[in-house]
C-alpha cells in the first residue's frame, strides 16, 4: 500500500463517525492497539519537542525482501496521553515501511481532511507537527545517507 493510498483508508475510516467525540474516541483506540516501544528507546534524544506531553519516536532502516530500504517507525506516549499516542500512531501506520524519500516528501493531506484541526487542541497540533517533522527529517536523512 502507498502513502496515498493509506491516507485514503484513514479518511474513509474517519468519514464513518458523524461527531467530533467519535472521531477523538477512535485516536484514542488506534493509539491503545500501538505495539509498546521498547523502553531503551525512550531516550531524550527520541522525545519530540512541542509536544505538551512525554511522546517518543525512532526509526529502523531495514531492507525488504526485494532488497529496498524502507524506514520502520517506532513510537509511544506517557500513558495518560492517549490522544497523544494515537496521533503518533496515524503517522506511524501511514509512513512506516515506506522509503525514506517517500516519507521525507509525503504530502500528509488526510491531516486536514478528516478534521484534526477541530479534534485537537492547539497545543497537541504543535505536538502534531513536531512529529511530522521529525518523521520526514528520519525520512531525508537516511535517504541522504546521513543518519
Amino acid at each position: 500500500m502507498t502513502i496515498n493510498e493509506k491516507q485514503d483508508e484513514i479518511i474513509e475510516e474517519f468519514d464513518l463517525f458523524d461527531d467530533q467525540l467519535d472521531k477523538t474516541q477512535y485516536i484514542i483506540d488506534l493509539g491503545k492497539k500501538l505495539p509498546p516501544m521498547p523502553e531503551s528507546l525512550k531516550t531524550d534524544e527520541n522525545r519530540i519537542m512541542g509536544c505538551q506531553s512525554k511522546v517518543w519516536v525512532d526509526a529502523e532502516l531495514k531492507d525488504d525482501r526485494a532488497g529496498v530500504p524502507r524506514l520502520y517507525f517506532y513510537g509511544d506516549s506517557e500513558p495518560t496521553a492517549q490522544i497523544s499516542k494515537g496521533l503518533v500512531g496515524l503517522l506511524i501506520r501511514v509512513l512506516s515501511g515506506e522509503k525514506p524519500e517517500d516519507i521525507a516528501n509525503a504530502d500528509l493531506y488526510f491531516i486536514p481532511r478528516v478534521g484534526m484541526g477541530n479534534l485537537i487542541t492547539s497545543l497537541r497540533a504543535g505536538g502534531l507537527a513536531s512529529m511530522i517533522e521529525r518523521m520526514k527529517a528520519f525520512g531525508k536523512g537516511y535517504s541522504t545517507g546521513n543518519q
